[in-house]
């Protein structure tokens, strides 16, 4: 026998991944998988359940085949990944929904008429401004109540995957603590389902999954899943946590007071907190479960800021044949000379809507513009639109938390690699903004699940800050926070008063 080796396994919306991790961190191998969706008609994005496990299947297999001999080495299987939809399933495992995450959007109309009776319930007691597997199971049960009857249990992607890997009865479905509450169902405090959200929503808690913590053994490889992928059976399969979670435990920000913000597909600030006080005065904030118990991330997320980056680069800046990260180095050289506030340009970049606080109508725009301005003008202006919607949820943060010293933020994800981005973050905020040494934080996060789970890691927090280190350092120019303080007022106002112009658009378009 070999070291023990951990298996982390991705579920991501394009991709599923799986890195094989050693005890001194090191990820020895990987795998990756895309996942098949349909997208019909605008709205509309379909996973299938049997398809989506398949590739999960076939990953695991890719990674077992390149381990050779040392697969019989695998001690752990751990699992991070998607954090927010829903799935509902059959007695045997059967998806009867499809996997519906948040670029299905067909649930909208019941999420805000769910928000308009329940608004102040489901951020004070399920900790979010943004649920989602509430109004799905009500959207599913009035538009599909034929097939509904079927349903056994409602599940996340990574219940579902465990439960079919173990070959596990229904009835043992589990969510990780660090899901609940994206689903909107949750007594966040008290890591329950909460009797008044379910009652006044008519949902059977018998069919919400059971809720564990991100450390737990939920079940055991089958025998014949074993088989087909490559491995010993018996390996035990670990809760783990969403990617956002896990990406935090990753990075060792497992402390409270400790800040990160991961510039990836869908940007979030996380702090760790030990009490969840929601923010109702602003409504900038969620809240969701650490890996650590009794710990919580008071967190702000954009749906796709790092997409609308890209949508920018591919459309208007790559050249043919041009590398996208060659064209996004070309255009942050000429952003570097624009001075703050964009000579009068201004982006609003909520090309998804606003997810916190939530409002579906919200899109993008740019104003102010004119003939002197470039391309650099437009790609600048949208990575200040960015930094003042996630500085604005610092405030809030700063607000609610005054007991922590909260002046230093770690960065990850691609982001991270802008040092113009990294110091217009530092100069609005008035923080610190450090880049870290690990890439790969939301993989290790599950890894060191899955080692905390059998034993190799008893203390996950001394492991986590042992593994990773700052890089390298912004310091905030004082000189510059007054400009910038008065665009990202601008930035706030014009969010709520160009609101009708968006709605009449939309509107125009029906």
């Amino acid at each position: 026998m070999g070291e023990p080796l951990l298996f982390s396994v991705d579920l991501g919306t394009s991709f599923i991944k799986v890195g094989v991790y050693n005890t001194q961190s090191e990820c020895i191998t990987e795998a990756t998988e895309a996942v098949k969706d349909y997208r019909p008609e605008p709205g509309i994005f379909i996973q299938k359940g049997e398809e989506l496990f398949a590739s999960v299947v076939a990953c695991l297999k890719k990674a077992a085949r390149e381990l050779g001999d040392s697969s019989r080495d695998v001690e752990a299987i751990a699992f991070t990944g998607q954090m927010s939809g829903f799935m509902g399933v059959d007695k045997n495992w059967d998806d009867i929904t499809t996997w519906s995450c948040s670029l299905d959007t067909r649930y909208m109309p019941y999420a805000e008429r769910q928000m308009s009776l329940l608004k102040q319930d489901f951020l004070e007691t399920a900790g979010t401004n943004f649920p989602a597997m509430a109004p799905k199971i009500e959207w599913f049960r009035s538009e599909f109540p034929s097939e509904n009857e079927k349903i056994a249990k409602y599940v996340i992607i990574s219940g579902y995957v465990i439960g079919k890997l173990g070959k596990l009865p229904v009835e043992d479905a589990v969510i990780d603590r660090s899901l609940i509450a994206w689903t909107g169902l949750s007594d966040i405090r008290n890591d329950k389902w909460s009797d008044k959200i379910c009652g006044a929503l008519k949902i059977d808690k018998a069919l919400l999954p059971g809720i564990v913590d991100s450390n737990v053994i939920c079940g055991k490889l089958d025998q014949s899943m074993a088989d087909e992928i490559g491995l010993k059976s018996g390996i035990p399969l670990v809760s783990g946590a969403g990617d956002k979670v896990a990406g935090c435990l990753g990075a060792a920000v497992v402390t409270p007071g400790e800040m990160v913000f991961e510039a990836g597909s869908y940007g979030e600030i996380s702090c760790c907190v030990e009490e969840y006080r929601p923010d109702t005065d602003e409504m900038r904030l969620d809240v969701l479960s650490a890996a650590i118990p009794k710990y919580f991330y008071a967190t702000h997320f954009i749906a796709g800021s790092g997409i609308t980056f890209d949508w920018f680069i591919n459309n208007f800046v790559r050249k043919e044949g041009e590398e996208l990260k060659d064209a996004f180095a070309r255009m942050e050289s000429a952003a570097a000379a624009i001075p703050p506030g964009c000579d009068g340009v201004m982006a609003i970049g909520l090309l998804g809507g606003s997810s916190m606080p939530i409002d579906g109508v919200i899109r993008g725009l740019w104003a102010g513009h004119n003939w002197s301005h470039r391309t650099e003008h437009f790609y600048k202006s949208l990575m200040e639109s960015f930094t003042y919607d996630f500085a604005l949820a610092m405030k809030s943060i700063d607000r609610l938390y005054p007991e922590y010293d909260l002046s230093t933020v770690d960065m990850i994800g691609g982001g991270a690699k802008s040092p113009l981005w990294m110091q217009m973050f530092a100069d609005v905020t008035g923080k610190t903004f450090r880049s870290v040494s690990r890439k790969d934080v939301s993989m290790w996060g599950a890894a060191l699940l899955a080692g905390n789970a059998i034993g190799v890691f008893e203390d996950i927090k001394a492991v986590a800050k042992k593994h990773i280190a700052p890089v390298a350092e912004y310091k905030p120019n004082p000189s510059l926070a007054d400009e910038y303080h008065k665009h990202m007022q601008m930035y706030k106002e014009k969010l709520n008063d160009l609101r009708p112009l968006y709605k009449q658009l939309q509107e125009n378009m029906s």
